[in-house]
């Protein structure tokens, strides 16, 4: 199967295409091979990763990070907590974003100019971190799965997003047929709006599911109790004690030596045991990402 065609093409033409080709294939190396040496590395001797051995395949095979990693009960318990805070922080995210925007977007709504101002101060000026958590204190949101999820329900940059969205492909033309037929906002947002969303609802899905996976500061300020711990702070956990290990401590022992020996395999194993599962589920909702990212660009 050819890359491209080149039947009906003039010669400048076959060459920019090629030009283009070789760009794009020059970016994707330049994107993929980070996560591939990741990979790699995560299975190598650190001692010849760090000496620059390792470039395109393992070296020194083994898994003695993955077992280091998984055999420690606390990435279970961190696994099963960021899940849950994940689901359900986007679905609350979803559930007030997407009327939020659709009110903000529809045209005959006289407060939506200073409403809209409302959400964007917040963008630039907020409390701070001081009366933020004095604040969680007297909500009993500290020690308490619920900070995850409630304090931080809608993101302004994404209710723009699906605003714009709301604006640009949902001309009032559709609401006033629907409502000529006795449709009302509600049903016209439920039956008709939010059918036609999947693109700006997949899009903003994923920017607040991945926010939520990767929440670090939270669980760093606000939660104490290790069964509540996300998985984040505890591989941020393991990676410190890694770090003993791997400047020298326990090195007397045959046990120490061997952790130090493999003390980078731990550091890039945590990098896939973060990240693998938002790559898994990236792809099926690719199709959907890529028009979503074109929101609002075009009107007409």
């Amino acid at each position: 199967m050819k890359i491209f065609s080149t039947k009906g093409k003039t010669t400048s033409d076959i060459v920019f295409d090629t030009i283009i080709f070789i760009l794009c294939l020059f970016i994707f190396l330049l994107v993929a091979y980070p996560l591939y040496f990741v990979i790699i590395a995560s299975v190598s001797d650190s001692t010849l990763v760090s000496t620059g051995q390792v470039t395109l395949y393992p070296k020194g095979f083994s898994l003695f990070g993955y077992k280091e990693i998984f055999n420690d009960s606390r990435i279970w318990v961190g696994y099963k907590n960021t899940i849950i805070y994940t689901v359900l922080g986007t679905l609350v995210n979803l559930l007030l974003t997407l009327p939020a925007a659709y009110v903000l977007s529809r045209q005959d709504f006289k407060a939506r100019r200073f409403l809209m101002f409302i959400f964007v101060v917040t963008m630039f000026f907020n409390g701070g971190l001081i009366p933020t958590y004095l604040l969680m204190k007297e909500l009993s949101l500290i020690n308490n799965m619920w900070v995850f999820i409630l304090p931080f329900s809608v993101n302004v940059f994404n209710l723009i997003i699906t605003r714009t969205f709301f604006e640009s492909s949902l001309p009032k033309e559709l609401f006033e047929a629907a409502q000529m037929d006795g449709c009302t906002h509600f049903q016209f947002f439920g039956k008709i709006a939010l059918p036609l969303s999947k693109a700006v609802i997949s899009v903003v899905g994923l920017y607040y599911l991945v926010g939520h996976w990767n929440d670090f500061f939270t669980g760093l300020i606000y939660i104490r109790d290790y069964s509540l711990q996300p998985l984040q702070i505890v591989l941020r956990d393991i990676l410190l004690s890694n770090q003993v290990f791997a400047e020298g401590a326990g090195a007397g022992g045959a046990a120490g030596g061997y952790a130090q020996k493999y003390a980078d395999q731990i550091k890039y194993g945590v990098i896939i045991v973060s990240t693998l599962p938002i790559l898994i589920i990236y792809p099926f909702i690719q199709k959907y990402f890529e028009k979503g990212v074109m929101i609002g660009s075009v009107k007409g």
